[in-house]
């Protein structure tokens, strides 16, 4: 029962790494390791391994989207910043030389501030998918690529977080003042010569750019997980894979 206990709760810590990181271990070492003690683990069902790397993608998805929903979560990361559409850029520099400046900077911030919003809403789908989740999933997690568990996520949860994101979206970009800017930018390249075709669908962009931005941030924890060669080492993880 000891050793049952000391395996599932080995894999739930190595897992748990996506939160709390310190001190020094060679995590991908730490991987094999795992796979090897699972293998020659007879006494430990599959649904333990199971359940022990649920509990532990249930805190690295929780905090990750908490990370998200804070203050400044997308807007003060450069990596996940939603930047201005690309049909803006185009006629930033004339925006800003021509007084401009202040309503592009609160653009932006807007639409972070919109994704900001949204974010809280993964957490019930990463849920979802981990309940889901089947031996199989666990053990191509375990045994794949820096972003193995990422892409699980993501071929589970992309299709119904845009169907969840976008009306929250939508309601945020109105709250946070999104279209009143974006109204008033679109009256100034209105009058610029040749200005040609500048419109952008902002709730599917703000969506979109959200979504990519959690899964960003997803690849960013997941990856400390298997390459970061720092990571706390407590009496727990000694005894199993010392």
């Amino acid at each position: 029962m000891n050793n049952r206990r000391l395996i599932v709760g080995g894999c739930l810590f190595i897992l748990s790494l996506i939160a709390f990181s310190s001190a020094y271990a060679d995590l991908g070492s730490l991987f094999k390791k795992a796979q090897e003690v699972i293998g020659r683990s007879s006494g430990v069902s599959q649904n333990e391994i199971i359940d022990g790397l649920k509990e532990a993608l249930e805190i690295g998805t929780g905090n990750t989207v908490q990370a998200l929903s804070q203050l400044n979560g997308y807007y003060g990361d450069p990596q996940l910043k939603i930047p201005l559409p690309q049909s803006f850029q185009k006629f930033e520099k004339v925006l800003r030389t021509t007084g401009f400046a202040s309503e592009l900077d609160a653009f932006e911030l807007s639409m972070n501030r919109a994704a900001e919003k949204a974010a809280p809403e993964a957490r019930t789908l990463f849920v979802d998918a981990i309940k889901e989740m089947t031996f199989t999933d666990a053990e191509k997690i375990l045994k794949g690529g820096d972003n193995e568990a990422t892409a699980y996520f993501k071929n589970k949860t992309a299709g119904k977080l845009r169907e969840l994101f976008k009306p929250i979206i939508e309601q945020s970009i109105e709250s946070v003042g999104v279209t009143r800017t974006y109204q008033s930018l679109s009256e100034k390249i209105q009058s610029i010569p040749f200005a040609g075709d500048y419109a952008v669908d902002l709730d599917a962009y703000v969506t979109e750019k959200s979504i990519d931005g959690l899964f960003i941030r997803l690849a960013e924890e997941e990856a400390k997980i298997r390459n970061d060669p720092a990571a706390r080492v407590t009496d727990l993880l000694k005894k199993v894979f010392e």
